[in-house]
């Protein structure tokens, strides 16, 4: 033993050499292998005198020896290994794993040429794998170790043709080896080589970390059986400890990898790698291309060469051979590992890709048609990883794979192979688990013209084997097969849903359950970038390929490319059923160009999904356009230099010929003429061709038509077609050769074939994937080799490369969550039929949990996306599935479907927007029945009643633990849940009827039992998050709870109120949000309180506004700061209540809730100040004495006591306090409360004067003034800021003094004017402006009314007065306009720009009809001129003077409209003279015929005369008396007005008393009526006398005013105009024009006599006036007087007087006049 420790020398190889070569010589057989022997000696003879070199010779294979050296230290070894032997080969292996595991071997290996290192190691190599095939199973480990340590020493560089010979030896054992533990390993070791490769040629470079390989991944599909109890753990440890003796061995540098220059990232190839195929199993070293690394090239070699093995199939002589089926299957795993572990190199470099394409691809295509479901397993698998891994170089692939492997086996629904569908769901498993993967799909295939509906099949596919096959059709399959492909199909569509919905969340970045707050975006890449299985470097394909063919797309364009998909297959699918009708909706669609028969044409023959069918029936018709666009198709062939035969199966290859002898003629014809253009020479003429060309069809039907007995022979087909060629026979050997081809190969199309159905191959058509399925669909038995059909895969192939330059190859990538929108279009219809299915006929709980996940994504990714239609589908079915409305009925999964909707409430909340209604309607109705099973009261108990009391002990006695043991129920409501309703149903078993059964009952006892899962902490919880719903999701909370609340609260047999209360918990949960949110929050709420508050069940609205009250009371709870309005916005809802309500009741509550709100919350009551006014004054105006008397109390107590917190912040709340008061003042119900009101007026009025208020506005806005307190465009100074408190107050206190009731009008009358009084050195002159014109002026409005009647055309019967409406008397009118006068005396400085209205204000009194308010007027403006006489200016004088002349004459034209009616009565008689009249009236005759309408009118003229004439009486003693007291103030233009106003009133007397006709009228009428004549003549001679006694002051004291005014000539004229009037009077019996003068005279009657003595006076007054002229001017005028006097001397006087006067006149002015005359 101590020997054999110190062989070897001292050089660290001998160490390990020298101890092995010893077991050599000791076990090896001496005679028969004597030069092993001899050999092993010589070596460690060597190795003794050998020492490590200082300087290592670079050529030398084992470190620190010379290259001679070490070929001799190696040959014994070598010699070992051929041996043979058992005993001798295992030190040999055992020592040349030490050797390479130590890194002790060095150099590259390659090819043996014998100018370096490498041929002794390639011999090694090539020894070692010899050991394989001695069936020993310890050498095939040890073979297996040895050759991995090898591959995986950094130091030795195994390449080429080692490399494959390593492989093929790793291979062989797999296939050879008898124990299943070797193979095992074997098959681990190959993956191991593999990985280590593949993993050098990503880095490219020998010093890589490589990950080991597990060994129970790879059993996963193949070898399971082998597993002979730890097998699997064995090849573990083998593996690890062949990759952890080799771990930490340096890299030698010393043997660079070989690479050349690598040219615009891409290295050039030679062809020759290609040309050499794998012949016979054997693996054949490739030509070495130029411009690549050597370790690339190695890894590209390895990969090619599997991928053939992978294609190596049975031959005919040996159909069935396993061995070749095992190492296909293991090809195909090897396969699979490169697969999975392939890195960027992949993506990046365009040789990699292009391998998996060229090879790759062609192994799956060709392997695709077995029928051996392992090998189905391994193509399914790689084709997942190129899919998850590989899809953005792989678009055009995927595009033709997909369809095969996945859809075709999904969508085969009736005879499924069930592990097939099993391996092909577990596929979509894993993709719908990759959420880029879908997405990239749905962009990639669905949104692409040219590519298939890829995810669009995947959902319906998976929608129908969910769904099982359709009821009465035949299946292989049995109920728990079918089963377990719904679950399995079901959790794909779940996995896909939540793939989506977790894209789009990482688009978005929502935190919640679905990605944890607390990761960092950098943590949700690194995840993204993880492999589903847990290997890194996985991640998704569009972020790792940044030099694929890709394109970053926006959503709108996939959006047009989608919609452009879609109509172009609407109108292929409208063409495949009216081909017509078809085209026309393509062409106006713009999908076949310009629409030309030219494009249609080669639409027909380029475009894949068209019926070919149907396109011959097309080309066929005889219309116009499709005949065109025939011929435009037979155009475009080009059967130059072709057979006629071929030329046919050319054409005949895109359409199937229809069956209408006269449609194929048609096209015959064509194709003949055709065939003839292009060659020319063929036939005499196209007849030829044409008859040819028919006969070649029906020789087609009839060769190859099983239905046809009697075939038709050669000598038969030549005999058809003789003298076709213009009468001449075409050569029999022609006709011959075509009868050949035809009968050996039928003209068929390119897509004739068996299809399983109609529908599917016209998908697969659409797809351009007929030639794919027809090689797919063979009947197989047996595993065949590719045979026949080459050429299609040629032509799948030549598919590949022509798709290459179309948009398929052109990869899009999209972070836009707007394409999702056009996903969820897709798949939201057969996921919500797949969910709601399977949740309704299944009961599995795994089947219904996967079903209630799916609908709970699908309602996250809807909701977000904002998809209301598809969100509340969802939503609404889930909803449904609660069972809550038929809980008699319910099951577990019902109860998890309460939970889900629980669930998208919390997690959803802020997208549910309408979808909320549905979720709370669930929790309301769960809620009612978890009441129900605690036996609690009904919610209409808490709306008051008698019955409470019997109803609780109703309750009691029939509570849930007595219903459980009685089995029995009695409660009705509860009766009518346990009958159920619809979902839609508001109330719960209101229309049910009949009886319920024990049975039911026990069923919903039970099911109460089960809602006890569901706490009302999670019930609760929804309602406590609310606060945490963004801004939009609350409002929309708030609106589907209040509806909600509304169904409950309107239900006439049960009312409830949970959701009414939640309400109250929501607003006050969510007070603290910012303003802008509250205020659409109680927007919402208020109008529900509103129209609760308003409905017709009493008691429900009584709840409703005390659950306001609760409210307001914590919300008043809340500071409020100045300016801000919500206090006022949060108590509207009172206020509109109570003003709409019809119910005393409701009012009256309202009225004590506002009180006590405002009592004590009366600190914090700010804006709110003005929603309590409005209540009061709606209750102010009430109907009910007890609701006015109950606000008043309140209103007392607020101005009493809180008056200063009614203005503390908002000072605009003191108009509204005012309009309250105001508003109570006109209760009908008590004076007294109006009274107390008007005197709050006045002290409110008080408080304002002091300044207090007006001081707190200072600094802020004034508040504007309302439409009823507008002030005639007035604008007002900094200083007038109190204006707009104190307008309302006094123009509510204005209007008051209209008030029907005396005592209110007088008290508001009084404090109105003694508020002005007192406070109105406040006021500017704008104010008082305002004041006059807006509180004092439209207090005497009734004046204004009265002028306008009397300038009407006037026909009432009755003449109006100020006290005939009843609002004002004498009294009232003469208190108004003494306070009128006194304010406006008081305030004159600043109000006389006013005097104008004030006098219009008298003069309305002037104008009025009655004799008191007309004193009163007269009154008012005499002491307006008192004490104003010398403050009053010329203008205002004038404006006094001219607004009396005014009066006079403005009353004229109505007065003289009204006396003309006159006109129109007819009294008999009238025409006597006046003498006749009067004797007829002093003997009493008296007409009675006159009509009593005339009688009326009459007696209307007569009052209105009487009235007319007081009326102008005043104004002449008013102006008279002005006058005499003011006359010194006046000046020559007051002076001339006050003489235009005498003149024209004496004028009008004057033509008044000229109308002897009306007098007589109205004499008769007066007699008649029994009334008194008007006092025409009273009002003559006061005009008359005023006016001369006006004329003769004027005369004597103003001289110079009576020459402008020509003053004596005006007097002379009047004394004239009296005298002549009183001559009439007393001669008028006389008629001067009757003939000849008579000396004798009738006496006057007693009328005549009565006003000769009323005009006596004035005439006198004319006489002396006269007499009283100075001498000169009576001279002047003597001649117009004599005349009269003389006929005065001659007529009769009533009066002595007269006579006396007139002769004092001829005596003291006539007299001298005449003497003075010459």
């Amino acid at each position: 033993m101590s020997a054999s420790q110190t062989l070897g020398g001292t050089s660290r190889s001998g160490r390990v050499i020298g101890p092995s070569l010893g077991k050599i010589i000791k076990n090896v057989a001496w005679r028969k292998h004597s030069q092993l022997v001899v050999a092993c000696k010589s070596a460690l003879d060597k190795l003794e005198t050998l020492a490590d070199l200082s300087d290592p010779d670079p050529d030398s294979p084992i470190l620190g020896f010379s290259l001679s050296d070490a070929e001799f230290v190696l040959n014994p070894l070598i010699l070992a290994l051929d041996s043979g032997s058992v005993k001798v080969v295992e030190p040999g292996l055992e020592c040349i794993f030490k050797l390479f595991s130590l890194g002790l071997i060095r150099g590259e290996i390659d090819r043996p040429d014998g100018n370096d290192n490498s041929s002794v190691i390639f011999r090694l190599i090539d020894a070692i794998s010899k050991g394989g095939s001695l069936g020993d199973d310890g050498i095939e480990l040890a073979v297996l170790k040895v050759l991995l340590s090898a591959v995986r020493s950094p130091r030795v560089s195994i390449s080429g043709d080692c490399l494959v010979h390593i492989v093929k030896t790793c291979y062989n054992i797999y296939l050879g080896s008898l124990s299943g533990t070797n193979q095992i390993c074997a098959k681990s070791v190959l993956a191991q080589i593999l990985i280590i490769v593949f993993t050098r040629a990503e880095e490219d470079s020998m010093e890589v970390s490589t990950r080991t390989v597990m060994v129970g991944e790879l059993l996963e599909v193949t070898d399971k059986n082998m597993n002979e109890g730890n097998s699997i753990q064995l090849a573990q440890c083998f593996i690890n400890e062949v990759m952890e003796a080799c771990e930490g061995i340096p890299y030698s540098k010393q043997y660079p990898s070989r690479t050349v220059e690598v040219q615009n990232g891409k290295a050039s190839e030679s062809q020759a790698a290609d040309n050499k195929e794998v012949g016979n199993g054997q693996l054949n070293h490739e030509v070495e291309p130029s411009g690549v690394s050597k370790i690339r090239e190695d890894a590209f070699l390895l990969f090619k060469n599997l991928c053939k093995l992978s294609m190596k199939f049975s031959t005919q002589e040996h159909p069935d051979d396993h061995i070749l089926l095992r190492g296909k299957v293991l090809s195909l795993e090897l396969l699979k590992v490169v697969m999975d572990n392939g890195g960027p190199i992949w993506r990046t470099d365009d040789r990699f890709l292009n391998a998996i394409k060229q090879y790759l691809c062609l192994s799956l295509l060709k392997n695709s048609a077995l029928s051996v479901m392992t090998v189905f397993q391994m193509l399914s698998a790689i084709f997942m990883s190129l899919l998850l891994k590989y899809r953005s170089g792989l678009k055009a692939e995927i595009g033709i794979f997909f369809p095969m492997l996945i859809l075709r086996v999904l969508e085969n629904v009736l005879q499924p192979s069930f592990l097939q569908k099993m391996i092909v769901l577990d596929s979509l498993q894993r993709i719908s688990q990759d959420s880029q993967a879908i997405i990239d799909i749905f962009v990639n295939y669905d949104c692409d013209v040219d590519a298939p509906n890829i995810f669009e099949r995947t959902v319906n596919g998976l929608l129908k084997t969910s769904l099982g096959p359709p009821p009465g059709s035949f299946t292989t399959l049995s109920p728990a097969q079918d089963m377990t492909f719904q679950l399995e199909s079901v959790k794909c569509l779940v996995s896909i849903i939540k793939s989506v919905g977790g894209w789009m969340d990482q688009q978005l970045r929502i935190a919640g359950d679905f990605y944890p707050q607390n990761k960092t975006e950098s943590d949700v890449t690194a995840e993204n970038h993880t492999n589903i299985n847990g290997e890194e470097g996985a991640g998704p394909d569009s972020e790792l390929h940044p030099e694929a063919s890709s394109e970053l797309s926006d959503a709108a364009t996939l959006e047009q490319r989608r919609a452009y998909k879609l109509e172009l297959q609407k109108g292929i699918s409208l063409f495949n059923r009216k081909p017509s009708r078809g085209i026309e909706f393509l062409i106006r669609t713009k999908k076949v160009g310009g629409g030309s028969p030219e494009d249609v044409a080669s639409f027909l023959k380029n475009t894949s999904g068209l019926s070919e069918t149907m396109i011959g029936d097309y080309l066929g018709e005889r219309e116009e356009f499709p005949l065109k666009v025939m011929h435009a198709y037979v155009d475009s062939f080009n059967f130059e230099a072709m057979d006629f035969g071929e030329a046919i199966r050319f054409f005949l290859r895109g359409f199937r010929l229809p069956g209408e002898a006269q449609k194929i003629d048609r096209i015959m014809e064509k194709f003949a003429e055709r065939y003839c253009k292009c060659n020319p020479n063929s036939f005499t003429s196209a007849d030829t061709a044409y008859v040819l060309a028919y006969s070649v069809i029906m020789l087609n039907t009839d060769a190859h038509n099983s239905m046809v007995k009697d075939k038709m022979t050669k000598a038969d087909f030549i005999r058809n077609n003789r003298g076709i060629d213009d009468g001449k026979d075409l050569p029999e050997e022609y006709l011959g050769s075509l009868y050949d081809q035809i009968l050996k190969n039928e003209i068929k199309m390119n897509a004739d074939s068996s299809t399983p159905s109609k529908q599917a191959n016209g998908l697969n058509k659409l797809l351009g994937l007929e030639g794919i399925l027809n090689l797919v669909t063979w009947k197989q038995t047996e595993e065949k080799p590719l045979g026949a059909n080459g050429v299609l895969v040629r032509h799948i192939q030549e598919q590949f490369k022509a798709k290459s330059g179309k948009s398929e190859s052109i990869y899009y990538a999209v972070t836009d969550v707007a394409i999702l929108r056009f996903m969820v279009e897709v798949c939201w219809g057969p996921m919500l039929a797949a969910f709601s299915v399977t949740l309704d006929q299944s009961d599995d709980k795994l089947a219904t949990s996967q079903c209630l996940q799916g609908f709970r994504h699908a309602v996250h990714v809807t909701a977000v996306m904002g998809l209301q239609t598809q969100r509340d589908a969802f939503v609404t079915s889930v909803a449904k599935f609660t069972y809550l409305h038929c809980a008699a009925d319910m099951k577990q999964k019902n109860i998890d479907a309460v939970k889900t909707i629980i669930s998208i409430a919390i997690e959803d909340g802020n997208y549910l927007q309408e979808a909320w209604e549905h979720i709370l309607t669930c929790l309301s109705r769960f809620e009612h029945l978890q009441l129900l099973g605690e036996g609690a009261l009904p919610d209409a108990s808490f709306f008051g009643g008698s019955n409470i009391e019997a109803e609780e002990k109703m309750y009691k006695s029939t509570g849930l633990q007595s219903l459980k043991k009685k089995g029995t129920l009695q409660n009705p409501a509860v009766m009518a849940v346990v009958r159920g309703g619809s979902y839609d149903s508001t109330t719960l078993g209101v229309s049910a009827s009949g009886l319920v059964s024990p049975e039911q009952i026990n069923n919903f006892i039970l099911n109460l039992n089960l809602l006890d899962q569901i706490g009302s902490f999670e019930l609760n919880h929804i309602f406590a998050q609310s606060q945490r719903l963004n801004s939009d999701a609350i409002v929309a909370f708030v609106k589907a709870l209040c509806k909600v609340s509304m169904s409950e609260l309107q239900s006439l047999t049960d009312p409830r109120v949970f959701s009414l209360t939640k309400i109250v918990e929501i607003a006050h949960y969510n007070m603290n949000r910012i303003r802008l949110v509250w205020s659409r929050i109680w927007n919402v709420l208020s109008d529900f309180f509103v129209s609760v508050g308003l409905s017709e069940n009493l008691s429900v609205a009584i709840f409703v506004m005390d659950s306001l009250r609760q409210l307001a009371m914590k919300f008043l709870e809340r500071e409020e700061l100045a300016n801000y309005n919500f206090q006022n916005e949060f108590l509207r809802p009172f206020v509109i209540v109570m003003q709409k309500s019809g119910s005393a009741e409701i009012r009256e509550l309202i009225v004590r809730c506002v009180s006590q709100m405002v009592l004590s919350r009366v600190n914090n009551v700010k804006s709110g100040w003005k929603s309590v006014f409005m209540v009061f004054t709606a209750a102010a105006a009430d109907e009910r004495k007890n609701i006015v008397q109950l606000a008043f109390e309140t209103m007392e107590k607020i101005v009493r006591e809180y008056f200063p917190y009614i203005t503390e912040t908002e000072t605009q709340t003191f108009t509204d306090c005012v309009r309250c008061l105001i508003t109570f003042t006109s209760s009908r119900f008590s004076s007294d409360v109006s009274l107390n009101a008007i005197a709050f007026l006045r002290f409110c009025a008080v408080k304002l004067a002091d300044g207090g208020l007006v001081a707190k506005a200072v600094g802020g806005d004034t508040p504007p003034l309302g439409k009823d307190d507008a002030l005639d465009g007035q604008t007002f100074n900094d200083k007038d800021d109190h204006v707009s408190f104190w307008f309302p107050l006094l123009t509510g206190l204005s209007k008051l003094t209209s008030d029907p009731r005396s005592a209110i009008r007088k008290s508001a009358l009084e404090v109105l004017f003694n508020i002005l009084k007192d406070h109105g050195h406040l006021f500017s002159r704008p104010v008082w402006i305002g004041i006059f014109s807006s509180v004092i002026f439209p207090i005497f409005s009734f004046l204004s009314d009265t002028r306008d009647m009397q300038t009407n055309d006037e026909k009432q019967s009755s003449p109006p007065s100020i006290g005939s409406s009843g609002s004002w008397d004498s009294e009232a009118c003469a208190v108004a306009a003494e306070c009128l006068v006194d304010l406006f005396v008081s305030f004159f400085s600043l109000v006389r720009s006013q005097l104008s209205g004030v006098l219009s204000i008298l003069m309305g009194f002037l104008r009025s009809l009655g004799q008191g308010p007309a004193s009163t007027g007269v009154a008012a403006l005499t002491r307006l001129a008192g004490e104003l006489g010398s403050r009053l200016s010329e203008d205002e004088w004038t404006h006094i003077f001219l607004a009396l002349k005014d009066t006079a004459t403005s009353t004229l034209p109505g007065f003289l409209k009204v006396v003309r009616a006159m006109d129109n009565i007819e009294v008999p008689d009238v025409s006597q003279s006046y003498a006749d009249f009067e004797m007829m009236s002093e003997n009493g005759v008296t007409i009675g015929d006159l009509e009593e309408d005339t009688l009326q009118m009459a007696g209307y003229v007569v009052s209105r005369m009487k009235s007319h004439i007081a009326m102008q009486l005043l104004i002449i003693q008013v102006t008279a008396d002005l006058y005499k007291a003011n006359h010194h103030y006046f000046s020559a233009a007051n002076i001339k007005v006050v003489l235009d106003i005498f003149s024209s009133i004496a004028s009008h007397a004057h033509q008044l008393n000229s109308e002897a006709i009306l007098q007589l009228k109205l004499r008769r009428a007066c007699s008649i009526l029994e009334l008194s004549d008007p006092p025409m003549v009273h009002f003559e001679n006061e005009s008359y006398q005023n006016y001369l006694n006006f004329l003769l002051s004027l005369i004597a004291h103003d001289s110079f005013v009576s020459k402008d005014a020509n003053v004596e000539q005006q007097f002379v004229t009047t004394c004239e105009r009296v005298l002549q009037r009183y001559l009439n009077c007393a001669s008028g019996h006389l008629n001067q024009d009757a003939g000849p003068v008579v000396h004798w005279a009738l006496p006057l009657g007693s009328a005549k006599k009565e006003e000769l003595a009323a005009r006596t006076p004035l005439v006198l007054l004319a006489l002396r006036a006269l007499s009283g002229l100075e001498r000169n001017s009576f001279r002047g005028h003597v001649s117009r007087f004599f005349p009269l006097l003389v006929d005065l001397v001659r007529s009769e006087h009533s009066s002595c007087e007269v006579q006396q006067v007139l002769s004092n006149v001829f005596l003291s002015c006539i007299g001298p006049v005449i003497k003075a005359e010459p």
